[in-house]
């Protein structure tokens, strides 16, 4: 494999041979690397993710290079670009939802947070009906946005709110009932 140039390996690539994508990984893992370790600006963990991304992509998508229309580095380059840019675009984007739908209920969760250990929350959730308990496991230890589960429980998103802002005044009630113990 050591003997191809980057436009026969990609053939290969295409025909699913796995030496010719550990070839060109061995060559451009480094270029990338540094590419990509740049755009996440240091951070370790998306750049992994990102490289990974990558070379699925080269993987999985049947992609083509032609050596007539630039080099192999600028055509990698370009698809590693684009790539960091949707990543970082759904990551914000996951960020931004995550954060307004969070809002207006994170303070509450944080101050039980602080004053409160793990199980005496699961004893005081246990509390609540089946509904609130769901919603809760599913927003809090699932990672579910509202709109996420407004869809799995078929219901409109107002209800979803309106059963969480129960839950948590129903938790914040147990909890309280708790201190007093």
């Amino acid at each position: 494999m050591k003997e191809k140039n980057a436009a026969e390996l990609m053939r290969l690539v295409n025909e699913k041979h796995n030496e010719a994508l550990e070839e060109l990984y061995e060559r451009y893992i480094k270029l990338v690397y540094g590419f990509v370790m740049k755009f996440c600006n240091g951070d370790e963990e998306m750049t992994k993710e990102v490289i990974q991304l990558v070379f699925l992509r080269l993987w999985t998508t049947n992609s083509h290079y032609d050596p007539l229309q630039g080099g192999f580095v600028n055509w990698l380059l370009t698809i590693t670009r684009n790539i960091c840019i949707d990543y970082l675009r759904k990551e914000n984007r996951h960020t931004q939802r995550h954060q307004e739908e969070h809002e207006e209920i994170a303070e509450p969760v944080n101050v039980i947070d602080q004053r409160v250990n793990t199980n005496v929350i699961e004893k005081a959730k246990n509390k609540l009906p089946k509904a609130q308990k769901k919603l809760i496991d599913l927003l809090y230890w699932k990672g579910y946005s509202l709109s996420e589960i407004a869809q799995l429980e078929q219901q409109p998103i107002g209800t979803i709110k309106s059963r969480l802002h129960q839950a948590l005044k129903g938790l914040r009630k147990q909890l309280e009932l708790e201190d007093l113990k």
